[in-house]
C-alpha cells in the first residue's frame, strides 16, 4: 500500500469515527414520530367504536358513583 493511499484511508477512518453518527438523532425522531402517529390512529379507531365507548362510559360512571 502506498503512503498516499494509507494517509487517505487513515483520514477517512478518522472522519468516520468523528462524524459517523451525524444525523442519527434526526432519524430517531422521525421513527418515533411515525410510531406515535400510528399509535394515535389505532387509539382513534378503538375509541370511535361503540363497544369501547360503552365500556369507558360505564367505567367512568362507576368511578363517579363511588
Amino acid at each position: 500500500m502506498t503512503i498516499r493511499l494509507h494517509r487517505t484511508l487513515t483520514e477517512r477512518v478518522a472522519h468516520l469515527r468523528a462524524h459517523g453518527e451525524d444525523g442519527l438523532a434526526t432519524a430517531e425522531y422521525a421513527v418515533a414520530t411515525v410510531a406515535a402517529v400510528g399509535f394515535a390512529g389505532l387509539l382513534i379507531a378503538l375509541l370511535s367504536s361503540d363497544e369501547v365507548r360503552g365500556m369507558l362510559l360505564s367505567i367512568i360512571q362507576g368511578a363517579l358513583t363511588i
